[in-house]
């Protein structure tokens, strides 16, 4: 049989052609290529390109994409349709087209939901444009995909969009695709053009294009030129997925997560969010970490949390920027970094979110964060509190009060906080200070504990904080103890440590309260366990002289000396006071008396 190829080779290259496609077609690719390679050589461009297609799928010979290229464009350059649409195709992906996804209908490639690598759209172009006037309908939608999401020479929408319909008319999928897009991007709300939309989207799914099976689960998830039906587009997701399309993944995740249209699977729906996040979807990565991040059955696990967030932020998605900056200054899943917690915050407010800008402009407020920082939060601040936005006018009247950013200027930030005060919790707070201190304003006590009142009856500890001190001092009204010892409470309740260490001194005595000293220390304590330098000096105070009824001179000691180390130098005389620290008996003694 061997012998009778070569002969039919040799002989006539039209039979060789047709021994060669009766052969491939019997599965005997390796007999069928020599006879191809004979027609081909004889310049009938319907071989060349058969030739082309075996170094592609790398059937009869071994794969070898120069060699493909080489013979598909004689192919096409003698005219074949078929080579010129294919090579297209391969140019689009910078020839690295798959084998299942090369052929006469190679075009769907484009369509379903893959990535094109270092695309040559010039030479792609070329090659469609040819394959699209020879009436190829692949070659058609080759060419309008060209024109629509082409360098911005190429573009011509208009042009495009008739492509697409000719391409769609012949049932090419990936041309009813393009149309359905086309369609759909100037619908306007029309129902007509909803419902022609849907149906070339239809057609599309029908043929397996993994992005169509996305597009129609979205439209049918909202209605749009079909009825809503939540089952039917959490399916079209499900299939969409099975054939790799990343968004299709994310959205039935993200239904199997919530039981949306089908029945809740919690795992299953981390499993395809995770594979839609691998795929590079930003926002399925995000998801992912906030699982992670709120926990479950199981813990939190912030370790894993960052490490999604911070592919998703490097992705794009500011959400999740800010997510890994709030984990960097908490230490939560990954070593406490306040420069680092700045980049994530910077990054997250320059794609436009304003709580990562507060977030920035607090770590400014406290030393840290980029020489460049300060200049350009303010500069937000700035720009959004000149547009209306009372949050940013607060923001952008602490910058001018610490002069973060800007010239320190008190006038103009007690202007910008009193604007803010009519809305913002923390800016009445903050303006009624500047009043009681007379900063940027004439001094007006009665009118400053009025806004700080306002903002403690809100809730805000530092408010309350502020008020009970002015009623101790009856600066701007009336003194009041009690109602001073109340807020200080109230304060220490929602874990203010500098009003907890108020509440031990106001119940330690002096104060127009009940002494409760017992009480007190054990406010000393919570407050001096939480670092504050003043209980620790109170409690070890209390524990050197027994004034709670406890004495205890080596737990005294240990507290007066973590008070010195934080500068309150009042702890060394009572150090001095202290007996000296008992001496270990001699390891001797010891034994005599055991």
């Amino acid at each position: 049989m061997a012998l009778f190829d070569r002969v039919i080779g040799r002989l006539s290259p039209d039979a060789a052609l047709k021994r060669a496609i009766r052969l491939t077609e019997q599965g005997q690719a390796e007999r069928a290529f020599p006879l191809l390679t004979e027609a081909a050589r004889a310049g009938l461009p319907e071989a060349e390109y058969k030739v082309g297609r075996c170094y592609l799928e790398g059937s009869g010979v071994p794969f070898s994409r120069s060699e493909s290229v080489r013979w598909l464009e004689r192919a096409a350059g003698h005219g074949y349709v078929e080579a010129q649409a294919l090579l297209a195709t391969l140019f689009l992906h910078g020839f690295a087209a798959a084998a299942e996804g090369a052929g006469p209908g190679a075009a769907a490639g484009l369509f379903a939901g893959g990535q094109a690598t270092k695309p040559d759209f010039d030479s792609a172009a070329k090659w469609a444009r040819q394959a699209a006037d020879a009436g190829s309908a692949d070659g058609q939608a080759v060419l309008a995909y060209i024109l629509t999401s082409g360098p911005e020479s190429l573009r011509n929408l208009p042009e495009a969009d008739a492509w697409y319909e000719r391409s769609a008319a012949a049932g090419c999928p990936p041309g009813a695709l393009g149309y359905a897009l086309a369609l759909a991007r100037d619908d306007a709300g029309d129902p007509e053009r909803q419902a022609k939309m849907v149906a070339q989207l239809r057609r599309a799914a029908d043929a397996g294009l993994a992005t169509a099976l996305f597009l129609l689960g979205i439209v049918t998830e909202r209605g749009l030129g079909t009825t809503a039906d939540k089952d039917k587009a959490a399916d079209f997701f499900r299939q969409g997925a099975e054939k790799g399309n990343r968004n299709a993944m994310a959205r039935w995740g993200m239904a199997l997560l919530a039981g949306t249209g089908v029945a809740a699977n919690p795992q299953d729906g981390e499993s395809w969010l995770r594979r839609a996040a691998l795929a590079g979807d930003r926002e399925a990565a995000a998801v992912v970490g906030d699982l992670y991040a709120r926990g479950g059955h199981l813990p939190p696990n912030y370790a894993e949390a960052s490490m999604w967030f911070r592919r998703a932020a490097e992705a794009g998605h500011r959400g999740a920027a800010r997510a890994l900056g709030l984990l960097y200054l908490t230490g939560a899943g990954v070593a406490r970094d306040s420069h680092e917690a700045a980049q994530w915050f910077r990054v997250s407010a320059e794609a436009g979110d304003s709580r990562s800008q507060v977030d920035l402009a607090n770590l400014l407020l406290r030393g840290e964060g980029g020489q460049e920082d300060p200049v350009r939060t303010r500069e937000w601040f700035e720009t959004a509190a000149k547009g209306g936005d009372l949050v940013a006018a607060f923001n952008f009247g602490v910058c001018l009060a610490e002069g973060v950013g800007i010239e320190r200027d008190d006038r103009q930030a007690a202007e910008w906080l009193r604007r803010a005060a009519d809305g913002v919790v923390n800016a009445q707070y903050w303006y009624g200070r500047m009043l009681v201190e007379g900063r940027g304003v004439e001094a007006n006590p009665e009118e400053g504990r009025a806004w700080i009142t306002r903002a403690a009856d809100l809730g805000m500890p530092e408010a309350q904080v502020a008020l009970a001190e002015l009623m101790l001092d009856g600066r701007g009204g009336a003194k009041d103890h009690p109602a001073a010892l109340a807020l200080f409470e109230k304060a220490a309740a929602n874990g203010h440590v500098g009003a907890t260490f108020a509440v031990g001194a106001m119940l330690g005595g002096g104060h127009e309260v009940p002494t409760d000293r017992t009480a007190a220390q054990r406010f000393y304590r919570t407050a001096a366990e939480r670092g504050h330098p003043q209980a620790q000096l109170m409690l070890g105070r209390f524990l050197a002289r027994g004034l709670a009824g406890e004495t205890d001179p080596g737990q005294a000691r240990v507290w007066l000396e973590r008070a010195l180390a934080q500068g309150v130098q009042d702890a060394r005389g009572d150090l001095a006071a202290l007996p000296p620290p008992a001496s270990p008996e001699p390891a001797e003694a010891q034994a005599v008396v055991n």
